[in-house]
């Protein structure tokens, strides 16, 4: 054979690995994924745990975002801030997350739920500035430690608004002049109505996006595309040359 031909069956071989290497990892991811989701769904239909309990049993283990929890405190709606985000049939608003210190002193931020832009003022919601002791269940989230990407805005601090879910900002500015401890993580409230209907609870969206599957079978197909128009060339190539 060629040193030409030898070059090209070279570079063929080093492609369909690579495109090969590439299809099996999303395969890889693809039960990884599948095995995520499958925890996930599982671990939403747990019975709520008392915090207490879940303090002192979950957080010693990886498997707590999600978790069902039930706590009892009262809020500190002086120190809400707001979350820009979306809700069906609905557009555009906020979820305001609030600060409810615990009976034993330290404090969670909740999600209470989400309100339209033009309900930003307190006074348009008043019914639902709940004060005294509340008994809030809901989900157990992950706070964010960095942006996520360079397109997300920057949290605008000084309106209290939030693009990105940057725990230590909110802990920044619901803790102002205060020596307040905060749980490491937030809580989303389930649906349970509040009084004058907002904020609307319940916003929480379980959605892991699974392409892996497509994704390798994309790799799969570009190494056998490789492989079919690689030998066609040398093919043709040799035929050319014995005539």
């Amino acid at each position: 054979m060629k040193t030409s031909n030898l070059l090209i069956v070279a570079f063929m071989a080093v492609g369909i690995a690579i495109l090969s290497m590439l299809g099996t990892w999303q395969v890889q991811r693809l039960f990884w994924k599948e095995d995520l989701i499958a925890t996930v769904e599982a671990r939403t239909k747990l019975q709520p745990m008392e915090i207490n309990e879940f303090l002192d049993r979950q957080m010693l283990e990886d498997n707590w975002p999600y978790s069902p929890i039930m706590l009892s405190g009262t809020f500190d709606h002086s120190k809400e801030v707001f979350y820009y985000t979306t809700m069906d049939k609905v557009g555009a608003g906020w979820n305001v997350h609030t600060p409810l210190k615990l009976e034993n002193g330290k404090y969670v931020i909740v999600n209470r739920g989400f309100i339209p832009f033009d309900f930003k003022d307190q006074a348009k919601r008043n019914a639902g500035q709940v004060t005294g002791l509340q008994t809030i269940t809901g989900l157990v989230r992950v706070p964010l430690t960095e942006k996520p990407n360079s397109f997300v805005p920057d949290n605008a601090l000084d309106k209290r608004e939030f693009y990105w879910k940057s725990y230590d900002q909110m802990v920044s500015l619901m803790g102002t002049g205060t020596e307040r401890e905060f749980v490491p993580f937030l809580v989303d409230a389930n649906d349970a109505p509040n009084p004058g209907g907002l904020p609307v609870g319940g916003t929480t969206i379980v959605d892991f996006p699974n392409n892996h599957l497509q994704y390798a079978v994309t790799w799969y197909g570009l190494a056998l595309t490789l492989l079919g128009v690689g030998s066609y060339f040398l093919y043709t190539r040799r035929r050319n040359s014995d005539d």
